[in-house]
């Protein structure tokens, strides 16, 4: 399993939300290529990034910022957040980004994610965000009737490769994530990798995901529980290579 530490922008700096909250809001660092750079410096194979103005306007916000991240981390990026337009897809590509992540067009807009995915191919994964088992979009304030399995059946079927699945409700709260829920986004779509996120804080959380032994579940993310120093990169890298 691949652990990618998290880099979540809003007004130019790293921060993190409670449950996708924008009011409740907390700053851990003013330069996030500094930030990126550091991960790389503790073992980061691959990093996600997610532009959360981007995500909240529908329109990426940070395109100097990512391509400063990028540079600074030297490897795999991933880069999400209001990728809903091939304009602003080719602007992240441009940038040197190893993978697109498209949220809630995903959803809204299947002819975009059909188009993106016959230019980028694997370079375009798919976001699914959910509380309860529901589909949530804009930034997690609108909650849909969809359920999230359907939802990753379906982008399967549009020949996406990469799901990466966050359960809103766990996200940075510390409590370690929602296992049965990952286990049927899983088994939704085997044909995909999926990433785990939202509260994966600890290494026995990375050795819950390991033991339900899900073949597709290639990687998981990690935020809070990094910034606030209740586990190091190099403790959760060890748990997913045990």
């Amino acid at each position: 399993m691949v652990i990618l530490p998290a880099i979540d922008l809003k007004g130019g700096v790293c921060v993190r939300l409670r449950q996708g909250r924008a009011d409740d809001v907390t700053t851990y660092n003013d330069d996030p290529a500094a930030q990126a750079r550091d991960w790389r410096e503790q073992g980061g194979r691959e990093l996600h990034v997610v532009d959360l103005d981007g995500a909240f306007a529908g329109t990426p916000k940070h395109a100097e910022v990512i391509a400063a991240i990028i540079a600074a981390f030297g490897g795999p990026v991933e880069v999400g957040g209001g990728l809903r337009s091939m304009e602003a897809l080719g602007a992240v590509m441009d940038a040197g980004a190893t993978r697109a992540i498209i949220g809630s067009a995903a959803l809204e807009d299947p002819g975009f994610l059909a188009r993106a995915v016959e230019q980028y191919g694997d370079r375009i994964a798919v976001g699914i965000d959910a509380r309860g088992g529901f589909v949530q979009t804009r930034g997690w304030v609108k909650t849909t009737e969809v359920k999230a399995t359907d939802l990753a059946k379906a982008v399967a079927a549009a020949g996406v490769k990469t799901i990466i699945y966050t359960d809103t409700a766990t996200d940075g709260m510390l409590g370690g994530p929602n296992l049965e829920q990952m286990a049927a986004i899983c088994d939704a779509a085997p044909t995909c990798q999926i990433t785990a996120s939202g509260g994966v804080s600890s290494p026995r959380d990375v050795a819950n995901l390991i033991a339900l032994n899900r073949p597709n579940l290639r990687a998981a993310i990690v935020g809070k529980a990094l910034y606030d120093g209740r586990t190091t990169l190099a403790e959760m890298n060890a748990a997913a290579e045990a």
